[in-house]
C-alpha cells in the first residue's frame, strides 16, 4: 500500500514532536495522531481523503485547535487533516457585499481586512485573534454580537467542500436568496467536520456600522445584574453586545490582564449599542437609566483605547479563571433571557451541593452562560464532584427551556449528555445523516455521538 507521506511530499508529518502540536484543543481530552497532512488547496485536500477513504483511514479535519469540546481531537490511528495552510481571502465584492475565503483565515484577520473597507463581519468568538473561518463555521461559532446579529450559519452563503469518498462538492448560492432544494449548506454548518471538509467559504457581509457606544454597568449585587438583563431587552432595545461578569471572574481577568475592573463588585455588564448617531445615543441613555435603577454604577468608554481595553479584558476571561483553579470544566448553556435569574441561583445552589466553585461569564444578551467549574484534575475526589456536577448543570438548563451547547458543539465532552436534551428518534435520524455522507465512518469519528452510538 501507498504511504501517506507520498500523498504530499515534504507537508506530511511524523514526527513525534511535531504530532504532539496537533494532539490537542482547548479541551481538557487528547489525543495523538498517526501523522498530519498539511494541504495548501482543494485539490490536494481531496487527493488526501481520496487516500483515506481507499484505505479505511480516520480523518480529523482541523483549523486552530481552539475548540472548547474536543472536536479536533485525534482518535486512534487516525491522521488530521490541517487545512491552516489554507489562508487566503480570494475575494471581497464590496458592491455585493461578498467574501470568498480559504478556511485557514484567521477570523481577526478577516475582520481588519475589511473594516479598512468600511464592512463588517459580526461573528467575533473569544478566541477571534487565532481561531479560523473554517473552524467557526464548522461549529458554528457565535460570539458577543450574536445578540444583535446572529450566529456563523446567518453569514454563511454557500460552502465548497471534499466529501468523504474524495468528491468534490459545492453547496448554496453566492446571491442573497435562493430556495432551490435541500440546504446543504446549513447542513453541513455546525457539523464538526463530521459530514465533509470545508475548502472555501462564501459569506455575507454588512456595511461597517456608523457610531459604537460601550457602556460598563458595575453592580453590587449578582441578582440585580442578571434582572437588568431581562429588563434592557424587555425594553425593545437590541444591543450590539451585552455581556456578563460574576464577581469571581472579574477578579480572575483583573489580577490575569487589568483593565481598570472594580475588584469589589459582584458583576458587571459590558453593553455595545451601534447604528446611527442618533438612535445609538438614545438607547445609550435609556439602557444606562435602566441599569441605574438597578442599582448600577454606569460609565462609558470615550475611546476606541477605552473600549479595547475593556473587550481585551472580556475576551481574557477564559484563560484567567487558572488563577483560581488549575483545571475547569467549561459549559456554554444558554436559557431563555428572562429565566437568567434563576438559571444564576440554581447554578449556586448546585455549587453549593457538590462544594465546587461556579464561576459565570458570557453572553447574557442572548442567554448563553459559559459556566465554569472549577477544579483540580490531579485531585480524584474533587474532579468527580465538579463532573458529577455537570449532569445537574444541564439538567437545570433543560428544565428552564434552555439547550446544553450555545456555541462550543458537542464533540467529545458533551457526547455523552446528548441523549438529555434530543430524542431517541431525533439522534436515530442525524445518525443516519451521517451514513449517508460517510458509509465508511472516517470523516472525524466519535465526535457528536458516543461510541456505540456513532454511524458506523
Amino acid at each position: 500500500m501507498k504511504d501517506i507521506s507520498e500523498i504530499l511530499p515534504g507537508r506530511v508529518l511524523t514526527d513525534p514532536e511535531e504530532l504532539f502540536c496537533y494532539s490537542f484543543d482547548a479541551s481538557p481530552v487528547e489525543g495523538l495522531p498517526s501523522a498530519v497532512v498539511k494541504p495548501l488547496n482543494a485539490g490536494e485536500v481531496s487527493k488526501a481523503v481520496a487516500f483515506a477513504f481507499e484505505h479505511n483511514i480516520p480523518l480529523i479535519p482541523r483549523g486552530a485547535g481552539t475548540g472548547m469540546t474536543g472536536g479536533s481531537i485525534p482518535v486512534r490511528n487516525s491522521v488530521v487533516l490541517s487545512l491552516e495552510g489554507m489562508n487566503r481571502i480570494i475575494d471581497i465584492d464590496e458592491k455585493n457585499l461578498v467574501v470568498v475565503l480559504e478556511p485557514g483565515v484567521i477570523n481577526s484577520s478577516l475582520q481588519d481586512k475589511l473594516e479598512s473597507r468600511g464592512l463588517f463581519y459580526p461573528p467575533d468568538p473569544a478566541s477571534m485573534d487565532f481561531c479560523t473561518l473554517g473552524g467557526n463555521v464548522a461549529e458554528n461559532a457565535g460570539g458577543p454580537r450574536a445578540l444583535k446579529y446572529g450566529v456563523t450559519r446567518d453569514y454563511v452563503m454557500g460552502l465548497e467542500v471534499v466529501l468523504p469518498d474524495g468528491r468534490s462538492l459545492t453547496t448554496g448560492v453566492k446571491t442573497h436568496k435562493g430556495v432551490v432544494g435541500y440546504d446543504l449548506t446549513r447542513l453541513i454548518v455546525g457539523s464538526e467536520g463530521t459530514l465533509a471538509v470545508i475548502t472555501k467559504i462564501f459569506l455575507k457581509v454588512l456595511p461597517l456600522p456608523d457610531e459604537i457606544v460601550t457602556l460598563l454597568c458595575i453592580f453590587s449585587n449578582l441578582d440585580s445584574a442578571a434582572e437588568a438583563v431581562t429588563r434592557i431587552t424587555a425594553s425593545r432595545i437590541i444591543p450590539r453586545t451585552l455581556e456578563f461578569m460574576d464577581h469571581e471572574a472579574i477578579n480572575a481577568v483583573e489580577n490575569y490582564k487589568p483593565a481598570g475592573l472594580p475588584l469589589d463588585a459582584e458583576a458587571l455588564l459590558l453593553i455595545e449599542v451601534d447604528g446611527a448617531a442618533a438612535s445609538v445615543n438614545s438607547d445609550a441613555e435609556k439602557i444606562a437609566s435602566i441599569c441605574t435603577s438597578m442599582g448600577a454604577n454606569v460609565r462609558v468608554a470615550d475611546d476606541d483605547y477605552s473600549r479595547k481595553r475593556l473587550w481585551d479584558a472580556r475576551r481574557a476571561a477564559s484563560p484567567a479563571l487558572y488563577r483560581i483553579s488549575p483545571s475547569k470544566i467549561n459549559e456554554d448553556i444558554v436559557v431563555p433571557r428572562s429565566r437568567i435569574p434563576e438559571m444564576i441561583r440554581l447554578l449556586r445552589d448546585i455549587g453549593d451541593k457538590y462544594k465546587i466553585k461556579i464561576v459565570n461569564f458570557g453572553h447574557a444578551g442572548d442567554g448563553n452562560i459559559h459556566v465554569n467549574i472549577m477544579t483540580d484534575k490531579n485531585n480524584p475526589e474533587e474532579y468527580k464532584r465538579a463532573k458529577d456536577s455537570v449532569r445537574d448543570v444541564f439538567d437545570a438548563t433543560l428544565r428552564l427551556g434552555g439547550t446544553i451547547s450555545g456555541e462550543h458543539g458537542v464533540g467529545l465532552t458533551k457526547s455523552e449528555y446528548l441523549d438529555m436534551e434530543l430524542s431517541s428518534d431525533g439522534i436515530g435520524l442525524m445518525k443516519s445523516i451521517k451514513k449517508v455522507f460517510d458509509p465508511k465512518g472516517i470523516m472525524n469519528p466519535g465526535k457528536i455521538f458516543l461510541p456505540g452510538r456513532s454511524a458506523d
